[in-house]
């Protein structure tokens, strides 16, 4: 026999070193393709009340992969790509019957946004050309469509951010150009609100403020991050109520330098004071755009950084990411733990600016110490690059979709080709071996008129057992997706008040609801019952 040649050598070692470079996986979680095409890319996603996903793209790029039914068209003089066309940009994905249907949007509505109202209606805001001051409804139902109100808002809204407020409301903040705020439904003064804040975060040639991260504070003020630090508003009185220090290193997180951000689980919801903490992850290196643009695409953030927005002396903690990430999504669980997924490892937002894929999710675990609150999932075959979105679902898995970098659909001779798949990612805690932890909701299986502060029993079956220290609720927001940021995205921890064994692996859990619309504004949320950090399948509640 030979001797192995010095080639030979070289790549074994090669081949060494890069199953050395790759994270270590937890075992159990997958992957499924649910649908190789729905016709449409998704840039924008929202779960709503029946089970169902409003996916939609922009309406400018001409034709998508889907025919709208009927013969129907849309007729746009405005359009700069195409004045009729009978393609969909919007489908309805049912969860449970994996199935879709197209759907009809009139305006563009490319990078725009959106959050659902008390009442289980999407309200989708702003775009791009026709769609700049557009106000879109959808309602959760089989049959229903898009509605559209023209000039809905007072200021023209691109790459904005939209929150659910205590009264019901939507507040719009930001924009391309627009350093201010407004309301949906309107004011009655019907104006806008100047926020210099966003005009002192807007780098010159860089928009780096673009898509804010927008958070309802416990107090009842807005958190508002962007570029690479905070403040907080009152926006009842128009005033910044606290400056919050700038990110250690300095370097932007919002769009196009893409990171993405969560306010991490309330609890604690009966203490006198109630802790807000929020974890800002990855993005891009100051410059990063302009030089991706010239082809040079420099390594993503690999950092996180975490603050306690209610401290009367707050400090940004940094925390290192096993994997870099930029334009990643950052999805709540229900057992409180945060998935950062989809995204690149180097590069910047915006078209075919993004590189190096990272095709495994991390898992963060907040309530471990530094050092172990990090863990890597097993990996997608899919790049999820610029335009790619997630969302939770109520039996748990995370829905991910989207992805293209592109101008128009392009499939070929390009480094990622335009993405029109649905794919479901289970976490560790779907697994079967957990099956007789997990917690099944006996009743009820929905729950309306839930009011503040009341209790409720809950019953659950769980066969393996009950550790009541283990045992809690949570309550969750469905969040508009779309840019690597889930708008109006939160998850209240209920705990338990009491446990009582009703036999045959029959429990019922009493729970109390959070005090306020500061802590949970009213609407539609997920309950679901967490054991051992297993858990149940969610039930839609709605809270008023």
């Amino acid at each position: 026999m030979s001797a192995p040649t010095p080639i030979f050598i070289f790549s074994i070692l090669l081949l060494q070193l890069l199953f050395a470079w790759q994270p270590s996986a937890a075992d159990g979680s997958q992957w499924q393709i649910l649908q190789k095409s729905i016709g449409v890319s998704a840039m924008h996603v929202q779960l709503l009340r029946n089970d169902r996903v409003v996916v939609f793209d922009r309406t400018d790029f001409g034709p998508s992969n889907l025919l709208l039914p009927n013969r129907k068209c849309r007729n746009d003089s405005t359009d700069t790509a195409l004045k009729v066309d009978c393609t969909a940009h919007s489908v309805e994905y049912d969860v449970f019957s994996n199935k879709f249907r197209a759907l009809m949007v009139q305006s563009d509505v490319w990078c725009s946004s959106g959050a659902v109202m008390p009442d289980g209606n999407l309200v989708q805001t702003g775009g791009f050309n026709d769609g700049e001051r557009r106000v879109r409804v959808f309602s959760p139902c089989s049959t229903c469509d898009w509605q559209e109100i023209p000039n809905g808002l007072a200021a023209k809204r691109w790459y904005a951010t939209n929150h659910i407020l205590p009264d019901g409301r939507q507040i719009i903040v930001g924009g391309r150009k627009q350093f201010n705020y407004e309301f949906v439904p309107k004011n009655i003064a019907a104006n806008t609100f100047n926020l210099p804040f966003l005009a002192e975060t807007n780098d010159k040639g860089v928009e780096n403020n673009l898509y804010p991260f927008v958070f309802l504070n416990v107090d009842g003020n807005l958190f508002i991050f962007a570029n690479n630090r905070a403040i907080l508003l009152d926006y009842v009185n128009n005033k910044v109520v606290k400056t919050y220090p700038t990110i250690p290193g300095g370097d932007p997180r919002s769009y196009p330098s893409t990171g993405s951000a969560v306010l991490l689980p309330l609890k604690n919801l009966t203490a006198a004071a109630i802790q807000a903490e929020v974890l800002v992850c990855g993005g891009a290196p100051k410059g990063s755009y302009v030089e991706a643009i010239k082809g040079n695409f420099f390594e993503a953030l690999n950092t996180c950084a975490r603050i306690t927005i209610t401290d009367p002396n707050p400090q940004w903690v940094m925390e290192t990411m096993p994997l870099a990430r930029v334009m990643g999504d950052m999805i709540l669980l229900p057992n409180g733990n945060v998935l950062l997924i989809n995204g690149a490892g180097s590069g910047s937002a915006g078209w075919e600016l993004g590189r190096n894929p990272v095709l495994s999710p991390v898992l963060y675990m907040p309530h471990n110490n530094i050092g172990s609150r990090f863990e890597t999932q097993n990996p997608t075959t899919i790049p999820r690059m610029y335009h790619s979105t997630a969302a939770l679902l109520r039996d748990g898995r995370v829905l991910v979709g989207g992805s293209n970098p592109h101008a128009f659909y392009n499939f070929t001779g390009v480094l990622f080709p335009t993405e029109l798949s649905l794919e479901a990612f289970s976490p560790a805690y779907l697994d079967a071996k957990f099956d007789n932890l997990r917690p099944t909701i006996v009743a009820p299986k929905s729950m309306s008129r839930i009011t503040y502060r009341k209790q409720y029993t809950i019953q659950v079956m769980i066969t393996g057992g009950v550790a009541e220290n283990l045992l809690f609720v949570t309550m969750f927001a469905p969040a508009f997706n779309t840019h690597s940021f889930s708008m109006n995205q939160r998850l209240l921890v209920l705990g338990n008040d009491k446990v009582t064994a009703l036999g045959n692996s029959i429990y019922s859990i009493e729970v109390t609801m959070p005090g306020s619309g500061n802590l949970a504004p009213p609407g539609f949320y997920l309950l679901f019952v967490v054991h051992q950090d297993i858990p149940s399948q969610g039930i839609w509640m709605k809270l008023q």
